[in-house]
């Protein structure tokens, strides 16, 4: 009996073993998120996304997809719009009015970040 539990023991071990040293050293078969490139949108791209329900926002160099938060957002829609499909960092910061956005709301935008904006070379 002792027999038998040493050996279903050092057989579990030798599993957890192989199975980690597979997690290291094999290559991840999704890709992984860490190791996707970062996608860059550009301005023509930003500005085609410009309705209500396909909002995207440049804000700070980076590119959010704002239409599924636009009809939760507490401000009257109007306010928004304008800046669907543009660099929105001045209106976001300011919120057109001089007043800052809460870290709350920062932390929130950062969940709806799909790339960078796409620097404009000479």
């Amino acid at each position: 009996m002792r027999r038998l539990y040493l050996s279903a023991t050092l057989i579990f071990w030798l599993l957890v073993s192989a199975f980690w040293a597979g997690s290291v050293w094999l290559p991840r078969s999704d890709g992984g998120v860490a190791d996707a490139p970062e996608r860059v949108i550009s301005t023509a791209e930003l500005a085609r996304h410009a309705l209500a329900e396909d909002c995207w926002m440049a804000i700070r160099g980076q590119v959010h997809d704002l239409g599924a938060y636009l009809p939760e957002h507490p401000s009257r829609p109007d306010i928004v719009l304008p800046w669907c499909g543009k660099e929105a960092t001045e209106a976001y910061e300011t919120k057109t009015r001089g007043r800052r956005h809460s870290a709350a709301a920062d932390a929130m935008l950062a969940s709806y970040r799909i790339g960078i904006l796409a620097t404009d070379k000479p």
